[in-house]
């Protein structure tokens, strides 16, 4: 069978994507593009913004619309907490976010006799409380392998509906995750992504004291030939033992993302985010003090219910102070069911696409002075593909490298930086 995939939305769902692929590989089945014909497809779909929901509708439409005949299967967050507007589109399968295996199995079902009537299975996701483990890493030719350690989310913040579509927190096993991480080291890939929905809450279920740290220690020591990047942590995880544990592994990249949203605490408490300004800024100053010039990168959401101008300005200022490396920007998405959606307050369009733009401003001088204070220096680089005659890579600060080179993907190299670019840095190998 020809099956074509498409994923929209965060790392998770691209980690859960490759392990469909393998794992459609492993059956007999042939991957083919989604923008041609085949005879199932799968929409992996997302549904942390309005936006994201209308995407996977219009994905799903031009599957139908390519394919008629096809099987067209559809699983991820939008379909897990919007099922009923799932199969209102012509869908001949839909799942959530848990079972996978089932999901394909449930494909080739379908697939082999196809049904009158399209199936719906979904379950509800606030009552699991076991891990899914799916194989990690993808495709050949990859060079960077995400390690997925943690799903489900407990925070429910205020405008967020992902805890409703992923549950609980349920992390994998440390001995499990170590050993994915030799497998994986064996395989070649040069760099190992740790993901998940809140991975700083990885060990919480375990209930016997252990932490994010501990997980990272053990798979850096595990895969010493790989670097080690994490995803997304909350300001929490970042205390004085963390970074003195982390800044002794040598192969871990001094890349740290911390979610923000807002840098006003009146819009913090409103999300309902378990943090202020000060505990965040704690936060950036204990990785400055343990690591030689880090990549901090963030996440913001603008325009929530409530912010006024002076918020806003309140938000700008402190963006400023803590002088991050890149951002994510994104204006309030209003989501049917959480409690952001009914605030009194709600921000115009008009206000949130222009406080997303001066945001976005702020940013790019940030991320010009960040690019700028490496001109001179030597970063260590993982090249990944060659584009416009020069070779692309990420250093382990996760800045975009450029180079002149040969032959090398895959390939860890130092590179003496000599200017910066739009998208990232010029060098040359040493």
């Amino acid at each position: 069978m020809r099956v074509a995939i498409y994923t929209l939305g965060c790392k998770v769902n691209q980690y859960e994507t490759q392990a469909l692929e393998t794992e459609l590989e492993r059956r007999g089945h042939t991957l083919v593009p989604f923008t041609g014909e085949a005879d199932a497809y799968i929409i992996n779909t997302c549904t942390v913004t309005a936006v994201s929901d209308q995407k996977s509708r219009q994905t799903i439409r031009q599957a139908r619309k390519r394919a008629p005949r096809a099987v067209v299967a559809v699983c991820g967050c939008y379909a897990q907490t919007a099922p009923e507007a799932v199969r209102a589109l012509e869908v001949d399968l839909v799942m959530g976010t848990g079972e996978r295996m089932a999901f394909l199995d449930a494909l080739e079902d379908l697939a082999r006799a196809r049904l009158a009537q399209p199936l719906v299975r979904v379950d509800d996701a606030l009552r699991r409380r076991t891990y899914e483990r799916l194989s990690a890493g993808g495709l050949e030719g990859r060079t960077r392998a995400m390690l997925k350690v943690e799903d489900g989310c407990v925070n429910f913040c205020t405008y967020c509906i992902i805890p409703y579509a992923r549950g609980p927190i349920r992390s994998l096993p440390l001995a499990d995750a170590v050993c994915e991480a030799k497998r994986l080291a064996g395989e070649g890939y040069r760099e190992l992504v740790l993901t998940g929905i809140e991975i700083s809450s990885w060990g919480a279920d375990f209930r016997d004291g252990s932490a994010l740290i501990d997980l990272v220690e053990a798979l850096c020591a595990a895969a010493p030939e790989c670097r080690v990047r994490l995803g997304s942590l909350e300001p929490r995880t970042v205390t004085e033992e963390f970074c003195r544990r982390a800044a002794a592994l040598p192969n871990l990249c001094p890349h740290f993302h911390l979610s923000l949203q807002s840098g006003c605490d009146a819009t913090l408490r409103r999300m309902g985010r378990k943090y202020d300004c000060a505990r965040y800024y704690e936060s950036v100053k204990l990785l400055r003090d343990f690591f030689d010039r880090p990549g901090i990168t963030t996440d913001l959401i603008v325009g929530f219910p409530g912010e006024t101008e002076e918020e806003f300005a309140q938000t700008l200022a402190f963006l400023s102070r803590c002088a991050f490396s890149a951002m994510h920007i994104f204006p309030y998405s209003r989501r049917s069911g959480t409690p952001a959606a009914s605030m009194p307050g709600q921000c115009p369009n008009a206000v949130k696409q222009a406080r997303a733009r001066q945001a976005a401003q702020l940013a790019g001088e940030m991320r010009r002075a960040w690019l700028e204070r490496w001109v001179g220096r030597t970063l260590s680089v993982l090249f990944e593909e060659e584009k416009d005659g020069l070779w692309r890579g990420h250093a382990s600060n996760y800045t975009e490298v450029f180079a002149p080179g040969n032959e090398l993907h895959n390939v860890i190299c130092d590179v003496e930086i000599t200017g910066v670019r739009e998208d990232g840095l010029l060098g040359r190998l040493r």
